[in-house]
């Protein structure tokens, strides 16, 4: 356990002198902000009851781009300069390097998270009255969603040594999953319709911005998240046998 918390505060440090993660990290919150600001003037036109579930919608979109751009240097450039041979042959298991910088991405992106943690209190100095549960039930399905998106663009990063390229392709991935019940409507098989809308990422959310944590949506976020780091093991394994 010593070498995987060596190896997450390594590459937790290696994001606050990253260029590329100051600037993701940016304009992730400058859109937040962005799109934050012109819910609160409409609501305070329409004198609507404040919520944060517009906000967490726009988040659940945003992060489908943003979760793979910060995982795509995790292992690709480790590939790339060629380190990552050496960090294979050093005492150290596939699954505590994985792992490691997972914990990494996890925790920088939850910093992120502590940051738009302003806004229930901008709404509440702002004279509103918000339902703290479905705030802070929605906070923790946007974590367990982030957490998701990031195993998969890690995975994807270990597929390749060009950082754009793992971007890419965890993009790709993600959306794909984001959108998997989108053809459920034109189906006819019962099965597969409720495969599909299983699979889709973003309605394992709608639950937890209605107030509501169902313990089937935690499983699927977290078994999500493991398939995928278990998926990367196995591509760091057999790239030490090669």
């Amino acid at each position: 356990m010593r070498k995987l918390w060596a190896i997450a505060r390594r590459e937790l440090g290696a994001y606050f002198v990253s260029p590329i993660a100051y600037l993701v990290g940016a304009a992730f919150l400058a859109m937040m902000g962005f799109f934050f600001y012109t819910d609160v003037i409409f609501t305070i036109l329409s004198r609507s009851e404040p919520t944060m579930r517009y906000i967490f919608g726009v988040m659940t979109t945003i992060l489908l781009f943003v979760a793979p751009v910060l995982t795509m240097r995790l292992l690709a450039e480790e590939q790339r300069l060629g380190t990552l041979e050496l960090l294979l042959t050093a005492p150290v298991r596939d699954w505590e390097v994985v792992l490691g910088k997972y914990l990494a991405a996890l925790g920088f992106y939850l910093g992120l998270l502590i940051v738009t943690g302003v806004y229930p209190l901008l709404l509440f100095w702002m004279g509103g009255n918000p339902d703290m549960g479905p705030i802070l039930s929605g906070y923790l399905g946007m974590f367990l969603f982030g957490a998701a998106l990031l195993s998969i663009g890690l995975f994807s990063s270990s597929l390749s040594q060009n950082q754009v390229v793992a971007a890419v392709v965890g993009i790709g991935l993600v959306i794909l999953l984001a959108v998997a019940s989108l053809p459920a409507d034109g189906i006819t098989n019962p099965t597969l319709q409720q495969i599909l809308n299983h699979i889709d990422l973003r309605n394992h959310l709608m639950n937890f911005r209605r107030g509501l944590i169902d313990t089937s949506d935690v499983v699927y976020y977290l078994s999500v998240s493991a398939a995928f780091l278990l998926l990367t093991v196995q591509i760091l394994n057999s790239r030490r046998w090669r």
